[in-house]
């Protein structure tokens, strides 16, 4: 379709602040600061001017590049009135101890003004162990809530409504992705909501599996696609309210990647996920719109606004021009944001709250859908309820003190915005083409390139810092006198290990083994065959197998994969 494209300015008047530009610069300024020009970059490493102007804009014009909210490219939010009519979710994450520790934590957050719930497992339950297998030993309960069967899902969200509640589901692999969110449907099931009421997230990124974190036991990267592509299709079929994928930009910026890395492989994981699916006879409105994205936002402010917005635009061209979406729903780029733990220290921690304050902020300007604001006590432990609950009222100050969410993107026509939400988009851009020119994201990661970039760049970042290229507050800047830090509470786990053993050995007891036995040898020999396994995972877990016993006959069948290490 033709579209008229008109620029934002005429060629008179550019050509006049040019040379006025330059005038101003060769007379107003001190040798040194011309000197300094080009020394400056965004963390991402666009190049950042003294002074922006029209004219660094001036290819630009409104009808391709910028748009109106709610319309293409979709640059200025996803939606036209944006949070006049809807507020962002306040989705504080809750995970800790057994399930019944974390029920407390949710009804804490929900009684104080949380919109949505975001749930986060142990490391045990995130890579798929028992809680009493002897690889969870030492980690049961820690960092996130111990889960090992639907009992444990039923417990977690004792006394909630599943049909009032949005839940995000922080089961980060594909292979638990298959299992937890169906204990979450079996257990709406059997209180009996149906499923078409039934709203939330789970990050189902096989990213997270096979180059984020860490385990003794990996999938390979082509099985964890699978089962990634595997939940998408048949919660898609099946839950209509369920995101059944968010593309986990964050864990991966927080392993070690820039901001354009971030959203281009995740955006390439849509693409092949996207291929796959209609490989598989799906067509593109049948998914699209229920995919989304989960963006880390760090504390290059303007630089992660820019983010936000660019990647909106990238996304509505792929979808419009590659695969051809003809569902509006399908060319919008929905998005969580959490900020950065990674950017917050142990020293000084109260220097946190100002950290992910800012970074929120940006996520806000930036249009997210849904927030998280990390606490700052994060570096020591799971959030105390009074670090938590701080980190709730900044989410509800930025909503309702600051005026932000009064107007739709605030920071548009800022020449600097404009100018790196450009440079955001042309960079994603080609950096999604390298990775097409690698065969795909899969065959990227088989290589070993990815890994390979995250090694590279945490090396380059931490050098940064321990130069002081790249300064931390109160830590290799203005360090502060070991007598004039602050002393916290830190949260202490309540004991998980003793009850989740016990538990374990009830539910043994209490179920009929041999159709548990019947069940998972059909999970066996379905890994064989091109059949989606979700509808034989969540027959599995009714039937009371634990997460453990099913990601054993993933990691027997689909065999295990060492990271390419070279």
């Amino acid at each position: 379709m033709s579209v008229k494209k008109d620029p934002l300015f005429n060629e008179d008047s550019i050509n006049r602040i040019e040379t006025d530009r330059s005038t101003w610069f060769d007379t107003a300024l001190s040798e040194t600061d011309r000197a300094a020009e080009g020394s400056f970059f965004t963390h991402s490493g666009i190049p950042v001017k003294l002074l922006f102007t029209p004219a660094d804009i001036k290819h630009m014009n409104h009808a391709r590049d910028l748009g109106f909210p709610g319309q293409p490219p979709f640059v200025r939010g996803v939606y036209p009135n944006m949070y006049r009519g809807r507020l962002f979710t306040v989705r504080q994450l809750a995970g800790l101890g057994a399930p019944e520790d974390c029920n407390l934590r949710i009804k804490y957050l929900l009684d104080h003004g949380a919109t949505g719930v975001n749930i986060l497992f142990d490391l045990p339950t995130i890579r798929g162990y028992n809680s009493d297998d002897p690889e969870a030993e030492g980690n049961v309960g820690a960092c996130g809530a111990a889960v090992d069967s639907i009992w444990d899902i039923d417990a977690y969200f004792k006394d909630i409504d599943l049909g009032k509640v949005s839940t995000s589901i922080v089961t980060h692999l594909p292979s638990t992705s298959i299992v937890i969110p169906g204990m979450y449907f079996a257990v709406a099931e059997q209180r009996g909501t149906p499923w078409n009421r039934v709203a939330g997230t789970c990050q189902n990124d096989f990213i997270m599996e096979t180059c984020v974190g860490s385990a003794p036991e990996i999938l390979p990267p082509a099985a964890s696609f699978r089962l990634q592509c595997d939940v998408v299709e048949w919660i898609c079929k099946n839950v209509p309210r369920w995101n059944p994928i968010s593309y986990n930009g964050y864990n991966l910026r927080e392993a070690g990647t820039d901001a354009v890395q971030e959203v281009a492989i995740a955006i390439s994981n849509a693409i092949a996920t996207a291929e796959e699916l209609i490989r598989r006879g799906m067509h593109i409105d049948d998914f699209a719109p229920r995919m989304s994205f989960f963006w880390d936002l760090h504390n290059d402010f303007f630089e992660e606004i820019a983010k936000c917005r660019a990647s909106r635009k990238v996304w509505h061209q792929i979808m419009k021009e590659r695969f051809g979406a003809k569902n509006k729903k399908s060319l919008l780029m929905r998005f969580h944001v959490q900020t950065a733990g990674v950017t917050l220290p142990a020293t000084e921690p109260y220097n946190n709250i100002a950290r992910s304050a800012l970074q929120g902020l940006a996520a806000v300007l930036g249009g997210c859908q849904s927030l998280h604001i990390d606490s700052y006590d994060e570096a020591y432990s799971a959030p105390t309820e009074e670090a938590a609950l701080i980190s709730l009222r900044t989410q509800q100050i930025i909503q309702t003190e600051t005026g932000i969410v009064n107007t739709v993107d605030p920071l548009a026509g800022s020449y600097y915005v404009e100018y790196l939400t450009d440079q955001m988009a042309q960079r994603i851009l080609a950096a999604i083409q390298k990775i097409e020119d690698m065969g795909g994201l899969v065959k990227a990661v088989e290589s070993g390139w990815l890994h390979r970039e995250i090694s590279a760049y945490n090396y380059k970042h931490q050098r940064s810092i321990e130069t002081g290229e790249t300064k931390v507050v109160g830590v290799n800047y203005q360090p502060a006198e070991k007598d004039t830090c602050c002393s916290i509470n830190v949260f202490k786990y309540p004991e998980t290990y003793t009850r989740q053993k016990t538990k374990l050995e009830r539910l043994r007891g209490e179920r009929d083994s041999k159709k548990v036995k019947e069940r998972l040898a059909v999970i066996r020999d379905k890994c064989h065959s091109d059949e989606n396994l979700y509808p034989y995972t969540i027959a599995a877990v009714k039937h009371l197998a634990t997460l453990g016993e099913i990601e054993d006959v993933f990691r027997e069948e689909f065999g295990l994969w060492a990271f390419p290490l070279y």
